[in-house]
């Protein structure tokens, strides 16, 4: 086990996916820091809050909570997760009309 208050998950693509999701959608700044703030709850436990995509082993889905904006929009990302290795790599940050 790590040293206390460490991250227990390594994070990978989460940065870029962010980048990517705010240079194609353009955010207001409260939606990022939300979106932000829940990416970073990853660190401790990335089963929280998503599913298992149907068909991929490692593949998780969900949405953002609090994120619901717009027309009924709402912010999801999916990611891998690779549990022997205590990595989560991000596959992508988007914003989808509800119901999912």
């Amino acid at each position: 086990m790590g040293r206390a208050g460490a991250p227990q998950w390594k994070l990978e693509g989460f940065e870029e996916a962010l980048d990517r999701w705010i240079a194609t959608e353009t955010p207001d700044q409260s939606l990022r820091i939300v979106v932000t703030q829940w990416v970073l709850t990853r660190f401790d436990d990335p089963y929280i809050g998503v599913w298992r995509a149907d068909g991929f082993e490692n593949l998780w889905f969900g949405t953002v909570p609090t994120s619901l904006h717009g027309d009924d929009m709402v912010v999801t990302c999916s990611y891998w997760i690779y549990e022997g290795e205590h990595r989560v790599r991000c596959d992508s940050i988007a914003t989808l009309s509800l119901p999912i």
